[in-house]
């Protein structure tokens, strides 16, 4: 669909943007969106994401909604970063070149450290490498360049913390051992998850939309391979979405029979009213994924802030206290989880502008 001038500036409106920038080079076919939500806790950082959006409409609606995402994230791990997110349009298996990185760095370094990009679907850290050739504003960066190295390892953990504190929150114990898991997505971070799940005796159940790699996954950690667009509905303790967001919604919910949902994936919630409704009627505890899934987040921000591995580590394992922190809150005010974590999250960031 296609939006006129003042329609965009209604949707950067409606939820509090600050900045949305756009670069067209013909000559190296770049098309991309820089999207900037709030800068109060510090520069925007995002993921870059390469993708052939059906629209120039469906990506800018993707950038402002990823942007706002890694707001609460930052807010809520207690980071000093704001929420920003890039998207190039095109095909990451096709249209990807060296020259097409090194001009989209170039891009970025023009907004003056406004925005800080790292890895996101599409995008790998060989394209990040080709950025840093032109710009410092990156983050997520090998260890050959003396960066954090692979994000997916601490976003599993981050989530897997989750996983714990939602476990104690029903049955008094963290103890993973003989619980069910259904992990669906396992690609780095749901690969990554799933051998920390295995590591404590996890009865892991794994689904994926590459038959072939569910079956690799499934021998590799002895894990029971399960089908991917059913996966919700297995009996499980939780319901681990790790690959595309928007599965937990008004048709999908009714008919879980887990728990617990936490996740890796972006956006789980579509129809996020109704939706939030009806995972509190059916007794299913939500960990939203803003709160759990901030483990890349934080490595990247140890990164620009030269911490070591100590200190990433503890970081991390917070996300298991402000996950108890949120159910709390939820259980004390009668509201969901998925508000619980925007407020507090808005909150923190009310209360760093009265620093300005």
């Amino acid at each position: 669909m296609q939006r006129d001038n003042s329609s965009l500036f209604d949707l950067m409106r409606i939820s509090d943007h600050q900045n949305l920038f756009f670069c067209n080079d013909k000559e190296v076919g770049l098309k991309a969106i820089v999207a900037i939500h709030d800068t109060t806790l510090g520069p925007a950082i995002g993921g870059v994401r390469m993708l052939p959006y059906a629209t120039e409409a469906e990506a800018i609606e993707d950038a402002l909604r990823l942007s706002k995402a890694i707001t609460y994230k930052s807010a809520l791990a207690g980071l000093n970063l704001g929420g920003g997110s890039a998207i190039i349009i095109g095909n990451n298996r096709t249209e990807k070149s060296e020259v097409l990185m090194r001009r989209f760095g170039r891009f970025i370094n023009g907004l003056n450290g406004n925005f800080i990009a790292s890895i996101d679907v599409g995008t790998t850290q060989k394209d990040l490498e080709h950025i840093h050739g032109e710009t410092n504003y990156v983050a997520g960066l090998p260890t050959s360049l003396n960066g954090a190295g692979d994000t997916t390892v601490f976003a599993a953990k981050g989530v897997y913390y989750g996983i714990k504190a939602a476990i104690k929150e029903l049955y008094g114990d963290e103890n993973l051992a003989g619980r069910k898991i259904a992990v669906q997505g396992v690609g780095s971070v749901g690969e990554h998850l799933v051998s920390l799940l295995r590591a404590e005796n996890a009865r892991v159940y794994v689904s994926d939309m590459t038959e072939e790699r569910k079956m690799k996954i499934a021998a590799k950690y002895k894990a029971e391979p399960i089908t991917y667009s059913t996966s919700f509905e297995l009996d499980a303790d939780v319901y681990a979405p790790c690959a595309l967001g928007g599965t937990v919604n008004p048709d999908t919910v009714p008919r879980m029979r887990c728990k617990i949902i936490a996740g890796s994936a972006n956006n789980q919630l579509l129809d996020e009213e109704v939706t939030t409704q009806l995972l509190k009627d059916n007794n299913i505890l939500y960990t939203p994924d803003f709160l759990i899934n901030s483990g890349a987040l934080i490595s990247c921000f140890s990164e620009l802030e030269g911490y070591g591995a100590d200190r990433t580590d503890y970081l991390i394992r917070h996300i298991y206290t402000a996950t108890r922190h949120v159910i709390q809150k939820a259980n004390e005010e009668n509201i969901s989880t998925h508000q619980a974590a925007k407020e507090l999250a808005e909150k923190r960031i009310s209360d760093m502008k009265k620093l300005r």
